[in-house]
């Protein structure tokens, strides 16, 4: 054996290149990557949820229908002369929303309408582009994780499908000689996909929040049960969400007020008077509102028998994370019954839309802690 100098540089030592994690691991990324995804998607959230209230305030003036035609490119501009605005404005006077609401509505009142509908429309864009920008610059980089391309287009396919379902969800409302408004049940779609979006974008953020090497132990120390019952939770809670676009859609919160009766009534009287039969539970006011009601007591009811099993929990975070889903319940109820008590004038509505979707997230974060729990011991978080 060859002798080695007292003082060899431990540099000069050839060493075996460390194993590189292979298998679907988001870690196996260049280094920075998660946290910058997590970042990106984090960003994405924030403009679906801006979208979301920017869409209620867009339905609640009444500016939805103000744009007769979809122009996913050259939309983009609005008119820049009086002789464009008067071209739109004359496009709008051609259907029923004009004619049988709005025909003392002048150019003024027109260009206020219109800046809702265009806004909300402009901010659709927005949002596609941050999300092809950021999966170009990811993956030409070659910064997406095995397994992770195909949940990074995801967010894209469905904004792109959240978009044509926007202009089917219109072209009920320009179409027609019929509808003021859009029709209630693709409003529903549409309020449903978007929730759809958020649910998505905010679970991916949650999960590239933490290492994947503690999510894998975390997975085993997680609360069967408890994440079944939270996913039960969630599922029921989308579907409220889908019953209030219905009330939205056919303005029943402004047409049934007062609390706990409903317009001096426990039951409408008038519940089933369209026909044939199925068109009262999308179309009629009294029995769309009282459905909401109904399941709006169910989904508290469930959020409690929730909370009861987490407190069990050994894990303090997930214990945490319910008691605050519990506590977007109970605000969300408060919202609700002052928008209905006050005939959803815009400002109690939109923080009523707002407060679903912090309800809808504080529930998938108290999904995902019952997944992914975080365990703790007296000194602190332990990962």
């Amino acid at each position: 054996m060859a002798r080695r100098p007292v003082f060899e540089e431990v540099g000069e030592t050839t060493r075996p290149a460390a194993a590189t994690p292979r298998g679907g691991m988001i870690d196996a990324a260049p280094r920075g990557a998660r946290r910058a995804i997590r970042t990106w998607m984090v960003v994405l959230f924030l403009l679906v949820a801006a979208m979301i209230a920017l869409g209620g305030a867009t339905r609640l003036t009444g500016s939805g229908l103000s744009i007769t035609e979809w122009r996913p490119v050259t939309g983009t501009l609005p008119p820049t002369s009086a002789a464009a605005w008067e071209a739109e404005f004359a496009k709008y006077q051609q259907i029923p929303q004009f004619r049988e609401v709005n025909a003392e509505m002048d150019l003024a009142g027109f260009k206020r309408i219109y800046w809702w509908e265009w806004s909300h429309r402009q901010l659709g864009r927005i949002i596609g582009l941050v999300w092809a920008v950021g999966f170009l610059w990811f993956w030409l980089r070659k910064q997406i994780p095995a397994g992770w391309t195909g949940r990074l287009i995801l967010p894209g396919v469905l904004g792109g499908l959240q978009g044509a379902i926007g202009w089917w969800m219109v072209h009920s409302g320009v179409a027609t000689d019929t509808l003021t408004r859009v029709a209630s049940t693709r409003l529903a779609v549409h309020l449903g996909l978007a929730f759809a979006i958020l649910g998505v974008l905010a679970w991916y953020a949650m999960l590239l929040g933490r290492s994947e090497a503690d999510l894998m132990r975390a997975r085993r120390a997680g609360e069967p049960k408890l994440f079944s019952m939270t996913t039960g939770l969630m599922h029921l809670t989308f579907v409220q969400i889908l019953l209030g676009a219905l009330v939205a859609g056919i303005d029943a919160g402004r047409q049934y007020t007062g609390w706990p009766r409903m317009g001096g009534e426990w039951f409408p009287a008038r519940a089933f008077e369209l026909e044939p039969l199925w068109r009262n539970f999308v179309e009629n006011p009294g029995l769309v509102q009282f459905i909401h009601r109904m399941v709006g007591y169910l989904v508290a009811i469930f959020a409690v028998v929730v909370w009861t099993r987490a407190r069990r929990s050994p894990h303090p975070v997930t214990r945490g994370a319910v008691t605050a889903m519990l506590v977007a319940v109970a605000v969300q109820i408060l919202l609700g019954i002052f928008t209905v008590i006050h005939a959803a004038p815009l400002g109690l509505a939109l923080a009523h839309q707002v407060g679903a979707v912090a309800l809808f997230v504080l529930i998938l974060r108290g999904r995902h802690h019952a997944r992914y729990p975080i365990e703790t011991s007296i000194r602190g978080t332990i990962r």
